[in-house]
């Protein structure tokens, strides 16, 4: 019994201490951005989602969802968006990794992994217009005193028909927010086989 007992607090540790590993790669990983041409400055690439993802297929959605949290908190002392953005990459890193991993629990294969990657991408990207036009958006006008016609001018500048938020949003940040995922679900697959036995381990 003691043995079992044993085993099983050095499984829990194991896997906050993966949690928490995770959580700080994933918050440097917010700092390598990448401008995207076809995009608004202000929109960038970047992979932090890759950690989340790693953990959800581990140890599941809610191990993935506290890896996006944390990352956010940890990131907040070193924010220059008073805090909004932070608040829009938990929102939408939960709307990825949470379905994602609800799906990959329920058969555990290598086919489900790459189709739960790819519909939380997709269910990533279409949270993404009522997030950003409902509460980011709105919060960087009313915070930021960022001026809605900027905002607006800024994607007008790629594309003149993009006139008003909800056209710009689903014009732009939904394809971007899908491919974003697809893209660190792709670069999760390729790195989880060789992690998996390290997070696994008992």
């Amino acid at each position: 019994m003691a043995k079992k007992t044993t085993s099983k607090n050095s499984v829990k540790i194991r896997r906050m201490t993966s949690v928490a590993v995770m959580s700080a790669v994933a918050m440097v990983l917010q700092f390598i951005e990448v401008s995207i041409p076809i995009m608004p400055s202000f929109i960038k690439l970047d992979f932090s989602d890759i950690p989340e993802l790693v953990i959800t297929f581990a140890y599941g959605p809610l191990a993935g969802a506290l890896v996006c949290l944390l990352k956010n908190i940890i990131h907040l002392p070193l924010s220059g968006s008073a805090f909004i953005g932070e608040l829009s990459n938990f929102l939408l890193g939960c709307c990825f990794v949470i379905p994602a991993g609800l799906i990959y629990k329920k058969h555990k294969t290598k086919k489900t992994a790459f189709i739960a990657s790819a519909l939380g991408a997709l269910i990533m990207g279409i949270c993404s217009i009522p997030i950003n036009y409902f509460l980011i958006y709105p919060l960087y006008i009313k915070v930021l005193g960022l001026p809605y016609e900027a905002i607006i001018g800024m994607y007008q500048v790629l594309l003149p028909a993009a006139d008003n938020l909800l056209k710009a949003l689903l014009i732009f940040n939904l394809p971007f927010t899908v491919v974003k995922g697809l893209i660190d679900a792709a670069v999760t697959f390729l790195i989880y086989k060789r992690l998996s036995p390290i997070l696994k381990k008992s």
